[in-house]
């Protein structure tokens, strides 16, 4: 496509993101932040709180794009900025009904969370909420999966925080903030230096690209292997990128528009006691929460299928690449097919099954290329995507369950103005097939757990707080923890 000035060209993961979209299923990506108020703070801190943001001098290119495609551009989707940027759009200041309670925000947020972004403007919205009977502030911010991954909203909400309780005048998330590009570095370097920089690019030239022609061949030579690896562990029932034993359950169907959201974290201690006392990962004990929490849950429905369900898992590996000459490799991001052992009454063995899953998982592709990775990953995610483009729910078995991902987050205290970060969930996407999205991400000592479901095809969501919370207590139970 021809370059035009003032409109760039829309990646095509992005374009992806933007064409799956539909009014059952909106492709943003989302999150609550809970914040406390600061001492001294006056009845009028929220409503100033508001406004300061809203006046925000300079927004954010990220915040200012939207997509656009005409004759102009002869039919392909690109990015424009918006001519007629209206903040109060974006920006809006909710309050809660009374009596002010979780429940309620959660409400807000399910339905926030289910209503598409228009393509005419930017697509992002923020939403102060008071009115919670305890004082503290809500902000829900949702996203385009276009604009950014679910990992990359949240490093992007928590790039506007400060460490220090008495830092203030601090920007918008959505403000632009000046930052030193490292191009100016590198050029500064070579500046100083210009003959030791030259040298060294020269010189490491040849090598890299070599060791990019070899990695390239390595990774084309060995695909057909990997593929045949990764298939033969998905007829064996055994753990890889790809999965053909998951089971029909509730959460495989078609979904509507409409979402419900819940929330709830734990102590991260609690998970690590468990952890240490089993030779476990605190994953694998987030994966054994979730599982008996599913067991409980499809229990009560009376919809819990004889066989194990299974968990598609983001995993981040240390990797091999060809003609890298450094032994510790590089990282790759991968998809592993747990198997959740929802077929297992004993907790302690559900976890033991789950860490023995995902250490097969990840034993598997490590041995790859982050290539194979890549490309291994996105066989075993294609069924999840062809199965709901074709309508053949409940014809065919799904690629797997659902989705559960867990996702790094600050290790201490975050602020906004004085106001502390008091907690943050993640809000995920739910799509055709695959009705339930968990997401979780650790904070200042508690791991967030965020649910987020078709409102008819995952009916009572809220109750899966309550089993997770007793999942936990009884893996503390098995473990001798408790």
């Amino acid at each position: 496509m021809v370059s035009l000035p003032g409109l760039t060209p829309i990646d095509p993961t992005s374009t992806a993101f933007l064409l799956a979209e539909n009014r059952h299923m909106p492709m943003h990506v989302g999150g609550l932040q809970l914040f406390e108020r600061p001492k001294g703070a006056g009845p009028d801190y929220v409503r100033s709180m508001f406004e300061h943001m809203r006046d925000t001098a300079e927004v954010s290119p990220l915040f200012l794009k939207h997509p656009h495609r005409s004759a102009r551009t002869a039919g392909a989707l690109v990015w424009r900025n918006d001519a007629h940027f209206d903040i109060e759009h974006h920006l809006r200041h909710s309050a809660l009904p009374q009596p002010g309670r979780v429940r309620e925000l959660l409400e807000l947020v399910g339905r926030l969370h289910s209503t598409r972004l228009a393509w005419e403007r930017p697509l992002w919205e923020m939403h102060v909420i008071e009115g919670l009977a305890d004082g503290r502030i809500g902000l829900y911010t949702k996203l385009h999966h276009a604009l950014v991954d679910g990992v990359s909203a949240m490093r992007l909400m928590a790039s506007g925080l400060s460490t220090d309780p008495d830092q203030r005048e601090m920007p918008a998330p959505f403000a632009l903030q000046p930052r030193k590009p490292r191009a100016v570095d590198d050029a500064a370097a070579a500046l100083a230096h210009p003959a030791s920089t030259a040298s060294r690019l020269l010189t490491e030239l040849p090598a890299d690209a070599l060791r990019s022609a070899l990695a390239i061949t390595a990774d084309a030579a060995g695909m057909p292997g990997a593929l045949v690896r990764t298939l033969r562990k998905g007829l064996r029932n055994e753990t890889s990128a790809v999965s053909l034993a998951a089971p029909r359950t509730i959460f495989n169907q078609s979904i509507t528009g409409a979402r419900r959201f819940a929330a709830q974290d734990w102590e991260v201690e609690r998970l690590q006691a468990v952890s240490r006392a089993t030779g476990t990962t605190i994953n694998d004990v987030v994966l054994a929460m979730c599982s008996g929490a599913m067991r409980t849950y499809l229990g009560e429905l009376d919809a819990l299928p004889d066989a194990s369900l299974v968990s598609m898992v983001p995993v981040s590996l240390k990797v091999k690449q060809a003609g890298d000459p450094n032994p510790d490799g590089g990282n790759a991001i991968g998809s592993v097919m747990v198997r959740l052992a929802t077929d297992v009454a004993d907790p302690a063995e559900r976890l033991s099954t789950i860490h023995r899953s995902m250490k097969d998982g990840k034993e598997a592709l490590s041995s790859m290329t982050p290539t194979q990775i890549v490309a291994m990953s996105a066989i075993g995610m294609a069924p999840s995507i062809v199965v709901p483009a074709l309508r053949l729910q409940g014809m065919v078995r799904p690629p797997f369950n659902l989705i559960i991902s867990n996702v790094p987050g600050p290790r201490s205290a975050q602020y906004w103005n004085g106001s502390k970060l008091v907690g943050a969930y993640p809000a995920s996407i739910p799509i055709n097939g695959m009705a339930l999205n968990i997401t979780c991400t650790s904070y200042n000592g508690n791991m967030a757990f965020g649910l987020t479901g078709c409102r008819r095809a995952v009916p009572r969501l809220q109750r899966l707080l309550t089993h997770l919370d007793d999942e936990l207590a009884a893996l503390e139970s098995a473990a001798g923890v408790a």
